[in-house]
């Protein structure tokens, strides 16, 4: 009899449990309805737009031949090399930094969580190039590669025209890329390095872990979370590079972006028809990014934990 009454009380609370959840799930809505309305006026209403236009011939040279062109521009751009070229530099790019990048902000963010003196001073110091402008550090490395008046080729005692050739170029570009942007990898890094518990370190150590070991078996697996929210977030960021090459080579010796690309089609030609296909190819290829980042991780970012 007990048991039973004691399954009935249980059985009381239950939907006084459910009602409290759904009143505080209904609180969580409503207190994030603003931000959300105003997310969907800044964001949804330009895509929405932007593929309006890409269904149009919308050239602002011949503003009186506008037609509906349907799917034409799609077909436009996906059967053009030029577009196909692009991406395979972007993702090129994008590939290369990235993984550089996230190489040496896990070692940076280790020194940073690590530091015994002048912690802050070092992740003051290493934050700096993150707090330039894009477009100053693209000048800044511009300068100092270019082959008059850089100091780069005079301190390796060549004389080289590194926006001349390609891969030169390209090597450049990933270079600003990776100096600008790694401490923002290194700074989520760091705040994945904040939550182990130090507690399981020590626990290796008298197990007889090594540091290699102890960074492969507790540090990898306890960050995966983080480690995927850095790689996302710089996968989407590089992928729509602009600045850098914009300012460096304009595109020229073959190392235009899709970013590139739909800016010279929209401002430049002013074809806003293709521009916007462009752009709304973009922005599908970002979301497959992150989709596929995340079904590839498999990692619960709401629990904030390694799962399936």
């Amino acid at each position: 009899m007990n048991a039973t009454a004691g399954r009935l009380r249980l059985g009381g609370r239950r939907p006084a449990a459910t009602g409290r959840a759904r009143s505080e799930r209904r609180l969580g809505w409503m207190l994030c309805a603003p931000a959300v309305i105003a997310m969907l006026l800044v964001t949804a209403y330009p895509i929405v737009y932007a593929f309006v236009l890409s269904l149009q011939n919308l050239d602002l040279r011949f503003p009186d031949d506008t037609s509906w062109a349907g799917l034409t521009n799609y077909k436009t751009v996906l059967t053009a090399s030029l577009w196909w070229q692009d991406v395979w530099n972007t993702v090129f790019i994008s590939v290369v930094s990235v993984t550089i990048e996230l190489a040496l902000g896990m070692i940076i963010a280790l020194v940073m969580y690590r530091a015994i003196f002048g912690r802050g001073a070092v992740r003051t110091s290493v934050l700096i190039p993150y707090g330039i402008i894009t477009v100053v550090a693209a000048f800044a490395w511009q300068f100092a590669f270019a082959p008059d008046s850089g100091f780069v080729n005079p301190a390796l005692g060549i004389d080289k025209a590194w926006f001349g050739g390609h891969w030169s170029a390209m090597a450049v570009i990933i270079m600003a890329e990776v100096w600008k942007t790694t401490p923002f990898m290194a700074l989520l890094l760091l705040a994945g390095l904040t939550t182990i518990d130090e507690g399981l370190y020590e626990a290796a150590k008298v197990d007889g872990a090594n540091a290699v070991q102890r960074f492969f078996r507790i540090t990898l697996p306890l960050m995966k979370p983080a480690i995927l929210v850095a790689l996302l977030f710089r996968t989407l960021d590089a992928f729509r590079i602009f600045d850098n090459i914009f300012i460096m080579t304009r595109g020229a010796q073959n190392t235009e972006s899709v970013s590139i690309l739909g800016y010279n089609q929209i401002i430049s030609r002013t074809n806003l028809g293709l521009g916007s296909a462009v752009s709304v190819l973009i922005f599908l290829m970002v979301l497959l990014i992150a989709f596929v980042f995340i079904r590839a991780f498999g990692v619960r970012l709401a629990e904030g934990r390694p799962g399936g």
